[in-house]
Parts: C-alpha cells; structure tokens; sequence
C-alpha cells in the first residue's frame, strides 16, 4: 500500500512585519482536497504535525467568499468535522522517517510559513525523501517548507528546480503583501528556483523531478491528482 507522510503545520498565526500575529492556519481546500484525492486512490495516511499538535484550520478559508460560495464552504466545514480525529491525534513530525513512507505532502496557508518554513529538522527529512526518489508535493504557501531543505554541501536543495508557490500578485491582492515579512515567491526566487506562474487564483501545477507543486488553493485538487497520476502503486517495506 502506498503511504503519504501528510505534514500540516502547527501554527496558528504568522508573525507580520510589524511583529503583530495575523491569525491564520491551514487553509480548508488544501487539506480537504488531497487528503480526498488520496483516501480515495487507497493511500495510507498518516498526517504529522511539529510537535504532534492539533493544527488548526484558517477560519478566512471556510468564508464563503474564500471557499466558493455558501455551499462549499458548508462541504468544507462537513469535511474537517469529519476529520477532526485524524487532526487532533496528529503523529510527531520529528518522529518521522522518509522509510516509511513512499510520498510527503504539505497543504498551505500562511501557517507554513511561520513553522515548516524555518525547521530545519523539517528540511533534513525532505532531503531524505528526495535523495531516496520520493515525491515531494506541496501547494500555495506550502512551497515555504522547501526552503530549510539543504544538500550535504550546504546547496539549497531545489536550485534550478522548476516550481510554483502562491504568488506576489495573489498575495497583493489577499491584502496581506505590505504587511509580510517576505514575500514567497520572492523568497523561492532568490533561493534558486525557476518560478513558473499562471493568471492569479487559477489552477496551476508544476513538476520536476520528484518535486510537485501547486500556486494557490484551487490547485490542490489537480496537484493531488496529478501525484496519483504518476505514482506507481507501490508498498513500503
């Protein structure tokens, strides 16, 4: 059976330039979406958070207008009830080995960006999951987990990579750009990376290599599909 180590990101806020917290979280879609895509395809599941604590949803992505009408974000809400068990018995992401598993996954939402994106433990375990040839796939502000991942030498791991993450336009556009510490897309850019982008807000994945990623929320289901797609069935010994 295949086995997707699912790392969510324990913060619950992002820290703004000015030091304030701005509340945030996982985003809903990015969640939901995969974790869907996988439990259908058979994966075996086991979601991971630093520390092995209850991530948290970003309560803006289950608002109507951010979720897609009042419909869907009542089939959000359904969703995270539903899966709250698995969230809330969240395994230790330090306790994690890319071994055992056969893919990693991390959903978005500003939160990423205030833990995953700083863990170097974190970065250790993606350079594992890359020097064995495993899928790494990540989406919208999730890509800032890449950034802590380093070779043996010191070179940023995904230098020359082609990529995507949620880009500076979008970021401008969800108001939150003047007040960030950085910027990712800026961040991935000067790390190394050829960052590949489409219109704002529309589906957009990319792949290279083993690394996959996918530039905002309604990427995720495609992003998720598209690793099913090109993963062989496979069992973990």
């Amino acid at each position: 059976m295949t086995r997707v180590l699912f790392v969510v990101s324990a913060a619950d806020h992002w820290t703004l330039q000015d030091g304030t917290r701005h509340p945030t979280g996982f985003w809903a879609e990015e969640l939901v979406e995969p974790y869907t895509v996988f439990d259908e395809a058979g994966y075996e599941i086991t979601v991971a958070s630093p520390g092995g604590r209850t991530p948290v949803v970003d309560q803006a992505s289950l608002e109507p207008d951010a979720a897609g009408g009042e419909d869907r974000a009542a089939a959000l809400k359904d969703s995270l009830e539903k899966l709250q068990p698995v969230l809330a018995g969240a395994a230790v992401l330090e306790d994690q080995r890319a071994d055992d598993f056969d893919l990693l996954f991390t959903p978005g939402g500003h939160a990423p960006m205030e833990d995953l994106a700083v863990d170097e433990r974190f970065g250790e375990l993606v350079r594992h999951f890359v020097e064995a040839g495993k899928p790494v796939a990540m989406v919208c502000h999730a890509p800032a987990a890449l950034l802590p991942a380093f070779d043996s030498g010191g070179r940023w791991l995904f230098e020359g990579y082609r990529l995507t993450a949620f880009t500076n336009i979008e970021e401008v556009q969800a108001g939150l750009a003047d007040k960030a510490p950085w910027l990712l897309q800026d961040r991935l850019q000067e790390a190394g990376a050829v960052f590949l982008s489409a219109d704002a807000w529309e589906p957009h994945v990319v792949s290279d290599r083993v690394l996959y990623t996918g530039q905002n929320p309604a990427s995720s289901r495609p992003l998720a599909e598209l690793v099913v797609a090109e993963l062989p069935a496979s069992s973990t010994s």
